[in-house]
C-alpha cells in the first residue's frame, strides 16, 4: 500500500529534477512569451465582459445567434478599449498619489487566472440567460427561436469578432508608431512632441466630423455606391405599355430614369381584370406616377415633372389622389398602394418620387433635411394644381408615408390645423421618434393613456393603432379629415431616440405592449445602444410586430378613407389578395 507522504516526496523530488534540467524555466519563459503576444489587459477584459453582458440583455426584437454574436463582439471590443483607458488613467493619475505595495509574482499570476476564469464564467452564464430571453421574445412574435445549445454559438462568434476588432486597432497603433519613428529619424520631429501632435490631429478630426466635412464625404461615397444598385434592371420588372404608368412609351418620365424601386413600382400592381375578380365590380386601370432622381430634365424640377405626369394621365379626374413620400431608396410599399387600388376599383392615382440612393437608415443619419424638403416641395406643387380643379370635381387628396417617408410627408404641414385644411386624410406608418407632428401628439396625449397607444384629444381627429381594433378607440366619433398613425410597441424605428441615453422612456415605465418582454430594462447608454442595434433588424420579424405592418395598412386606409360600398367581406378578400402579392414580391425581388 502506497504511503501518501512518500508519494508527495517523490513528486517534489521529480519536479525539482525537471526544473534543474530546465523544463521549469522553459515553461515559465513560454508562458511569458504567450502573455507578451496576447498582451491581455485584464482591466479591459473585465469591462469587456460587462459590455458583453449588457449586449445580450433583451431588447425590442429577437436576435438569432449570428446577429447577436456580431453585436456582442463589437460591444466587447468597445468595452475592452474603455477598460484600457481606465487602467491608463489609474496608473497615470491615481496610483502615484497613493501607496500601494507590489504583490509577489505568484499572486499577480493567480489574480490574472482568476480574472480570466471569472470573466469566462460570467459570459457563459449571461449567454444561458440570453438564450432563454431570446426564446421568449421569439415566442411573443409567433416565431420559432433557436435552442439554448445553438444560441451558445454566440459566445464563440463574439470572441472572434471582438478579437478581430482589437487586433485591427493594434495594427493601426503599430503603424502609427512606425510612422512616428520614421518622422523622428528623417524629419527630426522630437519624440516628446508626439503626444501633443496626436492630440492635435485627433482634435482636428473631431472638429472635422462635427462640421460634417468627413461625414458628407462618407455619405457622398455611399450615395455613389448605392446608385449602382439603383441602375440595376430586374428580370421581374418589365416596362409598362399602358399610358397610365410612368415609364411607358407615352410617359414623360423615361423608364431607364426611374431607378430600381421606381421601375418595380410602375411595372406591378393590380389591373382592372384582377380588381374586378376580387371585388366583383367593374374597375379602371389604376394610375401610378413615379419620378426618379434622373427623370427630370436639366431645366425642370421633379415636382414639375410629377405634376405634368399627373395631368397627362388624367389623375385629377380620379376619385382618389395619393401623394406617397418614399423611403431613402425610393421604395414604395406595394401592399399599401395595391390595397387602396382594390378599395376604389382602380379609380385612383398614386404619385411618388425618389429623393436619395441611400437606404432609409443611412438617409436618416446622413441628411434628414433632404426628405423634409423633398416631401414639402412635392406636396406643395401637387396641392397647388389640385386646387385649380372645381371644388366639387376634385379627387380625395390623401398623403401616405412609411418609416422615414412619414417624416418627409409630415414636413409639408405646419401643424394639425394646416394638415386638416389641405388633405382629406393622412396615413403614416412606423413613424420615427423624431417626427415633429407625431412627437407633439404623443407628448400631449390624454392623461392615463400609454405612449405606445396614446389617445390625443379624445381621438376626435388623430388616432394611433397597433392593430385594427385600436383605430376604433376611444369612441365611434372620429371626425373627418382623419389622421392615423400605425405603430407597434416593438418597432425600434418608432422608439429609438437619443433621449434613451440619459432618461427612461414612458414606453418602458408604463405597462408594456403585448410583444415586448417584461425582462427588458432601461439602463443609461445601454438601452440606447441596444435599440439602435435593433434598427438594422426591425423587419426581421413576423407581420404584426417590429417594423412589419403587413395588411394592417389596409385597415388604416379603411379607417381614414372608407369607400361607400365597403363591407367586411370585401375587406378580407382584398386582404388575402394583397398578402399573396406581398409574398410574391419578397420571393422574387
Amino acid at each position: 500500500m502506497l504511503d501518501p507522504a512518500d508519494v508527495l516526496t517523490r513528486l517534489r523530488t521529480r519536479g525539482s529534477a525537471l526544473f534543474r534540467r530546465g523544463w521549469g524555466r522553459r515553461i515559465a519563459v513560454a508562458a511569458r512569451r504567450v502573455e507578451d503576444i496576447i498582451d491581455l489587459n485584464h482591466t479591459g477584459l473585465v469591462v469587456a465582459t460587462v459590455f458583453f453582458a449588457w449586449s445580450v440583455t433583451p431588447s425590442l426584437v429577437p436576435r438569432d445567434w449570428l446577429f447577436q454574436g456580431l453585436i456582442s463582439g463589437v460591444n466587447a471590443a468597445l468595452g475592452y478599449g474603455v477598460g484600457c483607458v481606465l487602467q491608463w488613467l489609474f496608473r497615470k493619475w491615481i496610483r502615484p498619489r497613493i501607496r500601494i505595495g507590489t504583490p509577489p509574482g505568484w499572486v499577480r499570476y493567480l489574480v490574472k487566472i482568476f480574472v480570466v476564469v471569472g470573466c469566462a464564467m460570467v459570459a457563459a452564464y449571461m449567454l444561458v440567460l440570453s438564450a432563454d430571453w431570446q426564446r421568449e421574445i421569439f415566442g411573443l412574435m409567433n416565431m420559432e427561436g433557436t435552442t439554448r445549445a445553438a444560441y451558445l454559438r454566440t459566445g464563440g462568434l463574439s470572441f472572434a469578432v471582438g478579437a478581430l476588432v482589437v487586433a485591427t486597432y493594434r495594427t493601426v497603433r503599430e503603424l502609427v508608431r512606425f510612422i512616428a519613428r520614421q518622422l523622428s529619424r528623417w524629419v527630426r520631429v522630437p519624440p516628446a512632441f508626439a503626444p501633443a501632435v496626436g492630440v492635435l490631429l485627433l482634435t482636428i478630426l473631431v472638429i472635422t466630423l462635427f462640421n460634417g466635412v468627413a461625414t458628407r464625404a462618407f455619405f457622398a461615397v455611399a450615395n455613389s455606391a448605392f446608385s449602382v444598385r439603383n441602375d440595376q434592371m430586374s428580370d421581374y420588372a418589365v416596362q409598362p405599355t399602358k399610358p397610365e404608368r410612368s415609364g411607358s412609351p407615352d410617359s414623360l418620365a423615361k423608364w431607364e430614369t426611374l431607378g430600381f424601386e421606381g421601375r418595380w413600382f410602375v411595372s406591378h400592381g393590380p389591373d382592372p381584370m384582377l380588381i374586378s375578380a376580387v371585388t366583383g365590380k367593374p374597375a379602371r386601370e389604376p394610375i401610378r406616377v413615379y419620378v426618379g432622381l434622373q427623370s427630370a430634365a436639366p431645366n425642370a424640377t421633379e415636382e414639375e415633372l410629377a405634376v405634368a405626369e399627373l395631368e397627362r394621365t388624367g389623375a385629377f379626374d380620379r376619385k382618389v389622389l395619393v401623394i406617397v413620400t418614399t423611403t431613402g431608396t425610393g421604395w414604395v410599399n406595394s401592399l399599401s398602394t395595391a390595397a387602396l387600388e382594390y378599395m376604389y376599383g382602380g379609380d385612383t392615382a398614386i404619385v411618388a418620387s425618389q429623393y436619395s440612393y441611400l437606404p432609409s437608415v443611412l438617409s436618416f443619419l446622413a441628411d434628414r433635411q433632404k426628405v423634409a424638403v423633398a416631401g414639402k416641395k412635392m406636396f406643395d406643387a401637387i396641392y397647388q394644381r389640385w386646387q385649380q380643379q372645381p371644388q366639387n370635381a376634385r379627387p380625395k387628396l390623401l398623403v401616405y408615408g412609411e418609416s422615414l417617408g412619414s417624416q418627409g410627408s409630415e414636413s409639408a404641414f405646419d401643424g394639425l390645423a394646416d394638415l386638416r385644411s389641405k388633405v382629406d386624410g393622412a396615413l403614416w406608418v412606423g413613424p420615427p421618434n423624431s417626427n415633429r407632428l407625431w412627437e407633439q401628439f404623443v407628448s400631449r396625449r390624454d392623461p392615463g393613456t400609454r405612449e405606445i397607444d396614446p389617445v390625443y384629444a379624445d381621438g376626435l381627429v388623430v388616432r394611433f393603432g397597433g392593430d385594427a381594433p385600436d383605430l376604433d378607440r376611444p369612441s365611434p366619433d372620429w371626425r373627418r379629415p382623419r389622421i392615423a398613425y400605425l405603430q407597434h410597441a416593438s418597432d425600434p424605428i418608432v422608439w429609438w431616440s437619443s433621449d434613451l441615453i440619459f432618461s427612461q422612456p414612458d414606453w418602458l415605465s408604463e405597462p408594456r405592449g403585448p410583444d415586448v418582454t417584461p425582462q427588458m430594462r432601461w439602463w443609461p447608454f445601454v438601452t440606447f445602444w441596444q435599440v439602435a442595434a435593433d434598427l438594422t433588424n426591425a423587419q426581421g420579424v413576423s407581420d404584426g410586430h417590429g417594423h412589419r405592418y403587413g395588411s394592417l395598412v389596409l385597415d388604416g386606409w379603411a379607417a381614414i378613407a372608407e369607400p361607400p360600398d365597403w363591407t367586411p367581406e370585401l375587406r378580407e378578400r382584398i386582404r388575402l389578395q394583397v398578402e399573396l402579392a406581398e409574398d410574391y414580391e419578397r420571393t422574387v425581388k
